[in-house]
Formats: structure tokens, sequence, C-alpha cells
């Protein structure tokens, strides 16, 4: 009895010294996410661990959504119990059981042209009057650049061709006009004295702005079954506000490299393209978020190294090592070429989730690294698609960021019907 009590209470100590301990709690791997498999219905401790630490179900399982609404979910979600021995608890957590997915990884150089909801403010204008005094009506309003214009006197505005003629038939007839805009996320009315400007000879507030943005990007994966496609990895901002466009309509085509600036310590490279008018696909843009853009393609999308679509490889599977990409350099022939994942970051959820260094000679030799529309390049990691390539580092041209995968087809699917984010 008395041998029995010690050995409780050298285990009970033991049990602490686990649940306090950093170091060792380091040593375990507590896995937050795995793979469903049909044999396995619970994640398992690896190593020696595994002989000492047991893991129990503690709730039920709650469907992981890859976003609001019905959908195809990516897994299911429940609580457990890491226990010592299967008797004393050590640490519990939420882990999540992956459901296996598979998509057709892309690589296409593809031309990007969106519309946006209103008409954006990228720049303030003075107005010069009869007397030569310059004004500025709509910043003296409140209005600034980055502000989304919706309506002016009650009309939906869409074009700055819109814009204009509103204020200045405003101007002609009753000297004020009446202006809804968005500002970061409130929605404001402003009354405008808009003035007659003597150089061009109509009425106007003072305001540069654009109604739409265009470029060329690299296409990151499509859907075989649903024809949805993710691209770009990163979302989509005005060049001169640094704003994200919020998406009326947009479209996106096969787009043809023509030429390369090459990326050098602190000036970021670029891919010169032109869109393809007989284009084998196009793609609705529905969405524009942290992680890419996405929507519906039609037509034929082809990569000749993927003839059906492969795995994906969920966050918990993504390791430092050796992968690959997929982009074009010349054309619109798909080359596949090799790179490093030097860092994987777990804990954030935007569109820097890993660290990937480009190692392939003939990519450094042609581009210097990642450049300016390679963003959305798959990245493909022992025979799984992971993520896609996002940003390079300005002052190191060979390093740049990726995104997972998983992030990806959490924000843009399933896409809401005709709805853009």
């Amino acid at each position: 009895m008395k041998k029995r009590s010690v050995l409780v209470f050298i285990s009970l100590l033991f049990c602490t010294f686990l649940s306090l301990n950093p170091t060792v709690q380091q040593l375990v791997e507590f896995p937050d996410q795995y793979l469903a498999q049909a044999s396995q219905e619970e994640p398992q401790v690896n190593g020696i661990w595994s002989k000492f630490i047991k893991v129990e179900k503690t709730s039920t399982d709650q469907i992981v959504s890859a976003a609001s609404g019905s959908s195809p979910s990516l897994g299911s979600r429940f609580e457990v119990s890491y226990k010592l021995f299967g008797i004393f608890p050590i640490r519990s957590g939420e882990v999540e059981v992956m459901t296996p997915m598979k998509l057709i990884p892309g690589g296409q150089s593809i031309g990007v042209t969106l519309q946006t909801k209103g008409v954006m403010v990228v720049g303030q204008a003075p107005v010069v009057d009869k007397s030569g005094r310059k004004a500025f009506p709509a910043k003296e309003a409140g209005i600034e650049v980055g502000d989304i214009l919706l309506k002016i006197d009650n009309q939906e505005v869409h074009t700055d061709q819109d814009v204009s003629k509103a204020v200045h038939l405003a101007g002609e007839e009753k000297g004020n006009v009446n202006v809804l805009f968005k500002h970061q996320d409130q929605i404001l009315d402003k009354i405008i004295k808009p003035i007659f400007c003597v150089e061009t000879g109509r009425y106007r507030m003072g305001l540069f702005v654009r109604d739409e943005a265009a470029g060329v990007g690299t296409l990151s994966f499509l859907n075989p079954v649903s024809k949805q496609y993710g691209a770009l990895g990163h979302v989509i901002t005005d060049a001169d506000t640094n704003q994200k466009i919020e998406v009326s309509q947009g479209k996106i085509v096969a787009s043809s490299i023509y030429a390369i600036e090459k990326g050098k310590r602190g000036h970021p490279g670029e891919k010169l393209g032109s869109f393809v008018s007989d284009s084998a696909f196009t793609g609705t843009i529905e969405k524009n978020t942290m992680t890419g853009i996405f929507g519906t393609m039609s037509g034929q999308v082809v990569n000749p190294y993927f003839k059906e679509a492969i795995p994906v490889g969920w966050e918990s599977e993504v390791k430092v090592g050796p992968a690959k990409i997929y982009t074009v350099v010349q054309g619109e022939k798909i080359e596949e070429f090799t790179i490093n994942i030097d860092r994987v970051m777990h804990n954030r959820t935007d569109s820097k989730n890993m660290i990937v260094r480009v190692t392939d000679p003939r990519l450094l030799e042609v581009t210097g690294g990642i450049i300016q529309g390679m963003s959305g390049s798959p990245i493909v990691q022992d025979g799984k698609i992971i993520g896609a390539v996002t940003h390079v580092f300005v002052n190191d041209s060979q390093r740049g960021y990726g995104v997972f995968i998983q992030n990806m087809i959490t924000e843009g699917n399933p896409l809401e019907s005709k709805q853009a984010a």
C-alpha cells in the first residue's frame, strides 16, 4: 500500500512538471490540426511521448466551413484533452480534422481588370475660380484620398464621367451638390458647394478619381469540380491610395509576358505582359480579399505539369525545406522552378505565412528572384499544393512571402452568389 502511494505521488509530481514546464511542452507535439484518416478518429502524440500521453475527445464535432454560408466543409473541429498515462490531464485544446481535397495548380499568367464599387478618390486637385484663388471644396468638406464616392444628388456614380457630369450639372442648377461617400467603414453624407473652374470651364469640387484597375498576376489554383479559382495570393489595392479596392465587377483572362524587369536590391522587378485577345479561359472576379481574388472560371485551363488535380497540403503539413513553384517568364509557357521554404509562421492569418527563397539558377538569372506579377504562383511540396507566392522582400529579391493554400480556400470558397467581398 505504501509503495502504491509513493508511485501515485511520483506520478503526480511528474504530471505537474510536464504541465508547468514550457521546455518540456515544446518537446511534445500537441497537434491542433491533422488530416482525417479512416482508421484514426483522434490526433496522436508523436515520438517517445506517445507511450505516456493519450488523447481523448471531450466534445462533439463542429463543422468547419470554408466561409460563411452553406458549402462543403473543410473538416470538423472538436475539443481534446491530453492526459499522462491516460489519467492525469496535461493540456486541453481544439483540434481540426481536415478533409482531403484536390485542386489543379495554376501558374498561368493572367490579366486582371476590375471596376470599383462607386468611384475612388485618388487625389486632391485645386479649383481656380474667377478671381484666381485656389480652393479645395471637397477636401474642406471632409472628403479624403481613399474615400469612395457612392452617390451624387441621390444618383449612383460608377465612372469618373458620372462624377464630373453630376457635379457640373448641380453647380449650374442649384450651386451645391449632395455627396454620399464611404470613409473607412462609415457612410457619410455631405453638402458641397462646387466652384466654377476657369481652366476647364466646368463646375468642380477638386478631386482626382478612378473607377477601375488593371494589372498582371498569376493563377494559383482551379477547383475542377466547382470551377472556382483563386489567384494573386494578396488583396488588390489602389496604386495611389494603397486602399483595398471594393469590387463591383471584373474579370481575368490569359496574359502573355513579353519582357522582364529584373529585380535588384531596393527595386522589385516586374513582369511586363499584355492581355490575350483570344484567351482560352476567362474568369469572373467576385471577391477581392486579403489572400487573393476569387471567382468562377470558364474555358480551358491547362498546366502541363499536372494532368489532374493534386491533394491540398493543409497548414499542418507545410514544412521548412525544398518546394517548387510554377509561373510564366516568357509568353504563356508555364515553367517549374525550385525554391526553399525557409520559415513557416503558423500564428499568422494573413497572406504572409511562409518565407520562401528562390534557389533555381535559371529563375535567378532571368528575374533576380521574386518579382511583381509572380504573385499567385502556386507552391507545391511533396506532391501537394500548399500555398502561393505573395510578396517580395524589397531589399532581397531572392526572398519573399507565401500564403497557405488553406487560408486562400477559407476566404475564397464558397463564393457568395454574384456578391463581391
